[in-house]
């Protein structure tokens, strides 16, 4: 009897093992479950909206907005996300699509037009966890800053091709508004041309309008009746060289390279640059040191070039442009250095005096060489 209970027990126990077989240990499967599930999530993209006045184009200041908006994309990949409007009026539209953007969970928010300038800041208030930047303005908050670029800086340089150029001595300026930094426009273009020559004068017609071809078309052919032959503008679209290209004169573009529209007519393009603080400004909001800065840049950051010269152009006159614009961007030569005296005689600096950024901010004249009185009422 003892025996046979003994065999018994023997042969449950070697059921109760499974003859030897050990089962795969089940917390290893459950311990990677959990790790897969505590490893930490993707940040989502920042999300980066863009508020343009005029339409995107192939050429002119929106145009080059968005092209830095396509590098800040391509540069920062998938960290960013980016949407636009494209065509928005300053003013009550403006602010409505500047609040769309803010509570569709934009956290950056570029807005580059001067006339957004108080519509940013109202919509600001209202978002304070939104980033907002403004191209061009100067009033800024603890969530708005401020960047433009010191246009007068090409302006002078394109002054200087556009003086040495001219046949007639007679240059035309289509401009928008007569707000201080079109007319930091105008007088450095023509400081710039009688540098060269001083029988070079400018005549401007103002068009109230960022972005209008049928103005800037009719002002550009006007300014051709009045004897210029050549043209430039402060404004959007590349309709004052197309003009010229049509009646067989010359022209300097704005903003972007606008020979396609101009063969011909266009001696070189003032172009700006705006990709590299785009993806600074960007890159400091995921970081989290983003502050409202206020920077105008120039041509030695890179954001302001004179480019795209015309075969035609004789090659000592681009030497000699280039070489005013190597000054300026080394810092050698500011194109508001003195003597300077306004077109009714004042005399705004003397010899060797610069104008400091704060009167170059508030400038409301026009210098020497420039035809006619400074409208009322800038915008």
């Amino acid at each position: 009897m003892n025996s046979r209970r003994w065999l018994l027990a023997a042969a449950a126990a070697l059921l109760a093992t499974g003859c030897g077989k050990q089962e795969p240990a089940a917390p290893k499967v459950e311990a990677k479950a959990q790790a897969k599930a505590e490893a930490p999530a993707k940040p989502a993209p920042l999300k980066v909206g863009f508020v343009y006045v005029s339409p995107i184009g192939d050429a002119g200041w929106t145009s080059q907005h968005n092209r830095g908006r396509e590098q800040m994309q391509a540069a920062l990949g998938d960290k960013v996300t980016t949407s636009f409007v494209e065509k928005v009026p300053e003013g009550a539209d403006a602010e409505r699509v500047i609040r769309d953007l803010a509570a569709q969970g934009h956290k950056l928010i570029f807005t580059t037009s001067f006339g957004f300038m108080n519509p940013t800041l109202k919509v600001a208030e209202e978002f304070p966890d939104v980033k907002f930047e403004h191209a061009t303005g100067y009033k800024r908050a603890a969530n708005v800053g401020t960047y433009n670029v010191r246009f007068y800086e090409g302006r002078y340089a394109a002054g200087v091709l556009a003086g040495r150029m001219t046949k007639t001595n007679t240059l035309g300026y289509v401009a928008a508004f007569p707000i201080p930094e079109v007319l930091q426009g105008i007088n450095a273009f023509t400081l710039g041309a009688r540098s060269v020559n001083p029988k070079a004068q400018v005549r401007v017609i103002w068009v109230n309008s960022w972005y209008d071809p049928g103005k800037e078309r009719d002002a550009a052919n006007a300014l051709i009746g009045q004897g210029a032959d050549i043209v430039t503008h402060h404004t959007d679209s590349s309709a004052v060289v197309a003009a010229a290209e049509e009646k067989g004169k010359m022209a300097i573009a704005y903003h972007s390279d606008m020979s396609k529209f101009g063969p011909k007519a266009q001696l070189a393009a003032v172009t700006h640059h705006w990709g590299e603080y785009y993806i600074k400004s960007a890159q400091s909001v995921l970081d989290g040191t983003w502050q409202p800065g206020n920077l105008w840049g120039g041509m030695k950051d890179g954001m302001i070039k004179i480019e795209a010269f015309n075969a035609s152009v004789p090659k000592e006159v681009v030497a000699e442009v280039e070489a005013k614009a190597a000054a300026i961007k080394a810092g050698e030569f500011h194109p508001f250095t003195g003597p300077i005296v306004s077109n009714d005689g004042k005399e705004i600096a003397a010899r060797g005096v610069v104008l400091t950024d704060e009167q170059l901010g508030t400038m409301d004249f026009y210098v020497q060489g420039v035809v006619g009185k400074v409208p009322a009422g800038g915008k």
